[in-house]
């Protein structure tokens, strides 16, 4: 039976790796989308703040996008060589190389300027305002009668 998992995490894994998924600690090499982007999201009088970890990163591989409403930040590690012969002295590799992304609503009133983003210490530090979309009220256009 599959089990939900919030924020895709699942609170048995561990319990149950030794006794019918031995294989799962080979995948975790593989995918370790659970071990990146960890994100806290504090609300506040004038917005939210989210704070991304993202250690090993450095500034230059982040990158935050404002598209349709949506905040995507996008981190990139590249693997500066990759040796598989004997002289690496490597016998197994587990640091992840590739593309983590990961994306928020933020709503479509907001614009790039609005939202800052600081990165330190291996944690990106996003601040978005709260911005509410005000309705427009329907003017009456009256038309001048005369006589």
């Amino acid at each position: 039976m599959l089990m939900p998992s919030l924020f895709g995490e699942n609170l048995f894994d561990d319990f149950f790796d030794d006794f019918a998924r031995p294989t799962k600690h080979v995948a975790r090499c593989v995918t370790p989308s659970t071990a990146v982007m960890k994100t806290d999201i504090k609300e506040n009088e004038e917005g939210f703040e989210l704070a991304i970890d993202l250690p090993g990163y450095k500034k230059e591989d982040v990158q935050a996008e404002l598209k349709d409403g949506y905040l995507t930040i996008t981190a990139t590690r590249k693997s500066e060589e990759e040796n598989s012969d004997k002289k690496s002295g490597y016998l197994r590799r587990e640091r992840y190389f590739g593309t983590s992304s990961r994306s928020f609503y933020v709503g479509e009133a907001l614009e790039e300027g609005d939202i800052k983003a600081k990165f330190a210490d291996g944690v990106l530090h996003v601040a978005v305002p709260k911005k509410e979309v005000k309705p427009q009220v329907e003017e009456k256009k009256l038309i001048a009668i005369e006589g």
